[in-house]
């Protein structure tokens, strides 16, 4: 359960305490203020405003001296308790709308931030094409190989992401382990990188990729994982096939991204 279902939760238990007769002392009241009170030295900390703010509400009226009416007395702890519990429950509205508002700036960070990654495999082609184009004819990066596409990639994601780690290992599935091409811990992303070649056309890619993303859907910073497969002599005969079947079997989790 996510921080802000739990804090719902608790909301939603005020609007129960206020349906009913309820006061400081029923189990229900104790039990719903022991859990908030919980809640928010978990999120925010011991010496949070969030918390402190709360242990203010006492759910007690301070009498100079306690009446002698004993129905009057408890209509003035019913008042106060309903009262505070009102008080408390716009408080808790705020922190939640903060929470969902941290929650979609977060969402659309990440989607900015893969967006940026996106940008990269679509225009991949074009800038392997241009660093082949320099004055003079003088010596350049040209992409004969696999590690050729990893070197000009992580070069090109450096440009957005500060950590980008090459050759990360994955935890053991079936036995054994293998190594990711680059592992991006912020927007817990992993990136594998393919190039086309005789010996790799289309079954042999779709069986590297089952494989690989076997192994690395077991590390737990891969909650997306893209592959990226650089087909510049178009030796792949469908790849839209290989696309579909493989982000069809991992939904949400795995985007193929086929550049020629």
């Amino acid at each position: 359960m996510t921080d802000i279902e739990k804090l719902q939760e608790i909301i939603q238990k005020i609007d129960w305490l206020l349906s009913v007769n309820i006061t400081p002392n029923d189990p229900d009241f104790q039990e719903w203020h022991s859990r908030a009170e919980r809640f928010l030295h978990n999120k925010y900390g011991a010496d949070s405003i969030e918390l402190k703010d709360f242990q203010k509400y006492t759910f007690f009226p301070k009498l100079a001296k306690a009446p002698r009416d004993k129905q009057f007395l408890e209509f003035l702890i019913y008042d106060k308790c309903h009262s505070d519990l009102k008080t408390i429950k716009n408080l808790f509205l705020d922190n939640l709308q903060d929470m969902q508002d941290e929650e979609t700036e977060a969402a659309k960070m990440k989607s900015d931030e893969q967006d940026c990654i996106e940008r990269i495999f679509i225009r991949f082609r074009k800038v392997a094409l241009q660093l082949t184009r320099r004055h003079d004819g003088r010596d350049t990066l040209r992409i004969q190989d696999e590690y050729d596409v990893q070197d000009l990639l992580r070069v090109l994601l450096s440009l957005y992401f500060d950590d980008v780690r090459p050759e990360e290992w994955t935890p053991s599935y079936a036995g054994g382990s293998a190594r990711m091409d680059f592992l991006i811990p912020e927007i817990e992303t992993v990136i594998e990188v393919k190039k086309t070649r005789k010996e790799l056309a289309d079954k042999k890619l779709r069986e590297e990729l089952i494989i690989d993303i076997a192994y690395y859907q077991e590390h737990p910073k891969c909650k997306k994982l893209y592959c990226f497969v650089y087909d510049p002599d178009m030796i792949l005969r469908n790849p839209a096939a290989i696309k579909n079947d493989l982000e069809k079997n991992h939904e949400g989790l795995v985007r193929v991204f086929i550049e020629a």
